[in-house]
Formats: C-alpha cells, sequence, structure tokens
C-alpha cells in the first residue's frame, strides 16, 4: 500500500560525483542533487574524480572525499527545503567492482559517530586500513587476471563460475594485488566493502553486507552454488587464509528487499532523519540502472553513450568470457546480462566528421544530416537490389573489449547465399557507405551475443526482446533508432528512455521504494510498473520487429560473426 506522505532517498556514487534523489511512493522525484568531486571537492586533487599513477597504470580515488559528499550533497538537498522526517527509506548505488578497506576500529567509529561533527573528521584515516579505492578504470592488475583465469583451468570456467572472466577492475584480481602490494594494511584490514556496501555502511552506522547483485563484479561469488567459491578466495588470500578473506567479506545479502536496520543516529541529529528510517540493500551501479524503469524479462536498455552498454533482464544464465552476467539485484530467477563496448559514439562521431568534411559541412543546425542522410539513402545492409552483398566492417577507434583487438577500422563484404566473406577492396563508396556500416556493425554485435538469451514472447514465433528501450546522446538519432528496431526487432517497439541525468540514483530510490512497501512475494515489477508514469518516461520512436527484414539480417549475422574470428585471428599474428 502506498504512503502518501513517505518520501525515498536513492543514492548514487559515481566516479565524478555523487547524486542523490527524492521520490515519493508514487515515484514522482522532488528532490535532486549531486556533488561534483572535481568542482565541489577541488582540495582531494581530483581530475575526473579520480587520482592516477601512470607508472602502474593505477586509477582511484580517496575514500575521505566520499565522506565529505555525503555530507555535501544532505546539505544541498536539505536547502531545498526537503523533510527529512518523511524518508522512510535509503537505499543507493555504488560504481561497480571498487572496494574500500576498514580498519580494526571501523565498527566502533561508526557506531560513536557524533552530530555535531562531520563524518571526515570522524571516521578518516582511523576507520580505514588504506586510505583510496580502485575505479573501475584501473588497469594494474594484468597478471593477476591471468592468475584469476588460470586458477580454475580456463578464462570460459571462470566465466561459468562467476559469470565472467577475469577483468582488471573486478575486486578478486584487485584484492590480489592489494594483498601482494600491501601486506600490512591487508593484515590490519578487518572488512572488505564495495562501494555500495561501504556507502550502505556509512548510513548504516556499521559495515554492511554487500549484495547479491553487486557481488558478482567480484570473480570470486560462484553464481549457480550461491556462495564465495573456496578456491579463488584462496588464490585472492595467500597465505593469510580462506577463512581470513572470508570474514572480512562476511555475508552476502541475498534478499534484495528488506531492512538492513535504521538509519545511524549521526544522521537523525545532523539532518532530522527519523529513527525509524530504515537503510534497504545498496547494489552495483549497473544493477541499480535496471531499476530506473520496471524492465521486464526480455526487454533490452541500450545505452548509447560515449560507450555502449547492453542490459537486460533474462531467466537464462549462458556464461561467456565476451561479456557479463549477474543476479538481479531484486528479483529471483533472474539474470542481469550486461555487454560493455568502449568504442560506441566516438567511432560514429568520426565516421560523421569525415562525411561531413567531404561534403563541405554538415547543417549548422544538425551536424548529423549528412550522416543521416547516408543511412536513409541506402538499403539495408548497403546490398543494391536486395542481391549483392552485404558491406559489413569493425570500427574501433579504441582497442575494443568486446571482440578483444587492437584499434582500427576493417570492412569485408559477405554473401549470404553463399557464406563467402572476403575483405573489401575498392567497391566501397567511402566515407559514405561508412554511415550505415558502423551502426549496423555495433547492432550487429548486440544480436550476436543476446540471441540464445531471448524468448519467444507473445504474440511472436521468433526470439527477440519483448521492448527495446534506448537511451544517452545516441538515442537521439533517428536513423540509429530505426535501424536498432529494424536489427533487434522488439514486438511492442523501440522506446526512447529519459529518465534524466540520474538513472542510477533513480532505481536506487526505486529499490527503496519496493523494498519498503512491497506485499508478500510481490516482485519489483509488478510494484513499481503499477505507479511508474510510462507517457511521462519514454517515448515510441520505432515500431519494432519488421517481417522479412529482421530475418534479412539474421542470414547476415554468421558472416559478422566470421569477420570477427577473422580480424581476431590476424591480431595474434601481427
Amino acid at each position: 500500500m502506498a504512503d502518501p506522505e513517505a518520501l525515498y532517498v536513492g543514492f548514487d556514487l559515481s566516479t565524478q560525483q555523487l547524486k542523490a534523489i527524492v521520490i515519493t511512493s508514487q515515484l514522482k522525484v522532488i528532490h535532486e542533487a549531486n556533488v561534483h568531486f572535481d568542482n565541489d571537492l577541488p582540495h582531494y586533487g581530483v581530475a575526473n574524480g579520480v587520482l592516477v599513477n601512470d607508472a602502474e597504470h593505477e586509477v582511484y580515488a580517496p575514500v575521505a572525499m566520499w565522506l565529505e559528499a555525503i555530507e555535501l550533497v544532505l546539505n544541498k538537498i536539505k536547502d531545498q527545503g526537503a523533510d527529512f522526517t518523511r524518508v522512510k527509506g535509503i537505499c543507493g548505488a555504488g560504481q561497480q567492482h571498487g572496494s574500500v578497506y576498514w580498519s580494526k576500529n571501523a565498527e566502533e567509529q561508526l557506531q560513536k559517530l557524533e552530530g555535531g561533527r562531520g563524518l571526515r573528521e570522524q571516521l578518516d584515516p582511523g576507520a580505514f586500513s588504506f586510505p583510496n579505492s580502485p575505479n573501475w578504470q584501473d588497469a594494474s592488475t594484468q597478471q593477476e587476471c591471468d592468475e584469476f583465469d588460470k586458477h580454475l583451468g580456463s578464462e570460459d570456467i571462470l566465466a561459468e563460475v562467476t559469470g565472467s572472466k577475469a577483468h582488471h577492475r573486478f575486486t578478486g584480481p584487485q584484492i590480489l594485488r592489494f594483498h601482494k602490494k600491501h601486506p600490512d594494511a591487508y593484515r590490519a584490514t578487518s572488512r572488505i566493502s564495495l562501494v555500495s556496501s561501504f556507502l550502505a555502511s556509512v548510513f548504516l552506522g556499521k559495515v554492511a553486507p554487500i549484495d547479491i547483485g553487486d557481488v558478482c563484479g567480484m570473480n570470486l561469488w560462484d553464481i549457480k552454488a550461491g556462495a564465495w567459491h573456496a578456491g579463488l578466495l584462496r588464490l585472492a588470500a595467500g597465505d593469510e587464509g580462506v577463512e581470513d578473506l572470508q570474514r572480512k567479506l562476511g555475508q552476502v545479502r541475498e534478499d534484495g528487499g528488506g531492512s538492513l536496520g535504521p538509519v545511524a543516529d549521526w544522521f537523525v541529529s545532523r539532518f532530522g532523519f527519523s529513527p525509524e528510517c530504515a537503510v534497504l540493500p545498496f547494489t552495483g551501479d549497473n544493477p541499480s540502472t535496471i531499476l530506473a524503469l520496471p524492465l521486464r524479462q526480455d526487454d533490452a536498455l541500450v545505452s548509447l553513450g560515449t560507450s555502449t552498454t547492453f542490459l537486460m533482464s533474462t531467466p537464462k544464465y549462458v556464461p561467456d568470457p565476451s561479456y557479463h552476467f549477474m543476479n538481479h539485484p531484486t528479483t529471483p530467477g533472474l539474470y542481469m546480462f550486461m555487454l560493455c563496448y568502449k568504442n560506441g559514439s566516438r567511432g560514429r562521431e568520426e565516421v560523421r566528421n569525415a562525411i561531413n568534411s567531404a561534403k563541405g559541412s554538415g547543417s549548422p543546425q544538425n551536424e548529423w544530416s549528412n550522416f543521416d542522410s547516408k543511412i536513409a539513402g541506402t538499403k539495408p545492409m548497403q546490398r543494391q537490389g536486395g542481391t549483392g552483398p552485404v558491406k559489413m566492417g569493425l570500427y574501433f577507434p579504441l582497442p575494443e573489449i568486446v571482440p578483444n583487438v587492437r584499434s582500427g577500422v576493417w570492412r569485408y563484404n559477405y554473401a549470404p547465399e553463399t557464406s563467402s566473406l572476403t575483405p573489401a577492396k575498392d567497391d566501397w563508396d567511402l566515407p559514405a557507405e561508412d554511415a550505415r556500416a558502423i551502426v549496423e556493425s555495433q547492432i550487429f554485435s548486440l544480436r550476436l551475443r543476446s540471441q540464445n538469451l531471448m524468448t519467444t514472447p507473445a504474440g511472436s514465433n521468433r526470439p527477440q526482446p519483448r521492448r527495446v528501450y534506448i537511451t544517452g546522446g545516441g538515442s537521439l538519432n533517428k536513423m540509429i533508432a530505426k535501424t536498432i528496431g529494424e536489427m533487434l526487432g522488439g514486438t511492442e517497439g523501440v522506446y526512447q528512455l529519459d529518465v534524466g541525468g540520474s538513472g542510477c540514483a533513480l532505481g536506487a530510490a526505486h529499490k527503496a521504494v519496493w523494498a519498503s512497501e512491497r506485499r508478500e512475494g510481490q516482485t519489483f515489477e509488478d510494484l513499481i510498473g503499477s505507479r511508474w508514469n510510462e507517457s511521462g518516461a519514454i517515448t515510441k520512436v520505432h515500431d519494432g520487429y519488421q517481417k522479412g527484414l529482421w530475418e534479412d539480417y539474421g542470414k547476415a549475422l554468421p558472416g559478422f560473426e566470421e569477420m570477427e574470428k577473422q580480424v581476431i585471428q590476424d591480431n595474434k599474428n601481427q
């Protein structure tokens, strides 16, 4: 039952800022604020929210900065007139994979916070055995990643067990390196938190458990067994032993709802929160993103920003080293499937710039006008008359993760009828034909890697998404949106999603509402779906599935897969 007087607060502790959002029980946003670390806390000397040690490829943030940001963002919300006495629940999201190292004195210091003094002066440095937290951009752990990938026999087995192969940013390899480089600090550590559980701990006044979704970004959790993996703990712990590391990590909170306990007295005294305000389980930023809307089974969310991210809620667990699986943050039996690409908007912008340069310039009102006209003026896959070769390519200004290849551009022609794939010679009209090819290339990759996860939605006889939601700068481009619908399908269409600039914080606030007000057995999707103002958040931009065209793209998919394999092999040979 919705409580008309209740308010809920969601936080997002990201790389560059701490955001807070206050919503009503009916999901209406009434307050928003953020603390931008570079601008609002310049005395930490961070650039884009982090400090960098280039010599060792380390990227990290001072934990003290986050403590100061918590107080500052709450003051900003308070200055807007927020009534904290009405706040019934607090939830949050944190950048995934980062770790915070608590000292032996942490629990005592968290419990004894005095309302008349600030968080930083009472917790820093005494509550921490190490002052910094590794950021997801950190690339210092290649040796440790190799050890993780080999420990169970291969990266495929590691992905099968933990949902992902080893990555530089993942917490397990980071803990292993921390243990090697800072053995004294490791021994002085009582507990290890993820960024999300660190933030929850501050609000709770004691070290909070890691949640069931965020734990999957560590390479330490056996997803199918629902437990810490003893062998991987042994690797990360070294001579300190498995039991010691398991104590440091603590129990994992399997229920995404319910209360961890009341908010700490410090927040009651300092900001007027009710002593009955509950702290709910915090999760990672990616899991929180899918909670910004009632993303249902087989819905897909595509973020078209600087990077491209593809998220899906699925009951299928089909892990692979090229992508990520995580437990759903609220709904048992569902998983979050995630694809991350470095090369998103930058590749499209380079093609756009080349086309504009060849034409003289783009429209003063729309620098994408020439790019869009090239897509609109060509057939899908650039098959002239529907019988010519499919023109496809890979466009990576930056070294890519999926597939794992160096930077470069590769163009191929593919004949679906004969399965013939050949490198392009001089038969492309460049740069004009790159416009459609780069957009199709990015969507081919999404379809290739998600196709085995799709079920067949009601009203369709083909496995494809129910809905495709698109967000980010690229979602504003009508030709890109149209191509996504034609290639990915979507029985109910393609929708542009607008959740403002605080999608993760909004997802956390939604989680707080569900966790506090759910009926027994009521899912997140049901409760939030019944209250979500769909008309105010989404706009339908394409009908989705196009009979015949979707199938034609499917016939070209084996050629795209073979093209990737050839490029990967060429990279290995160089």
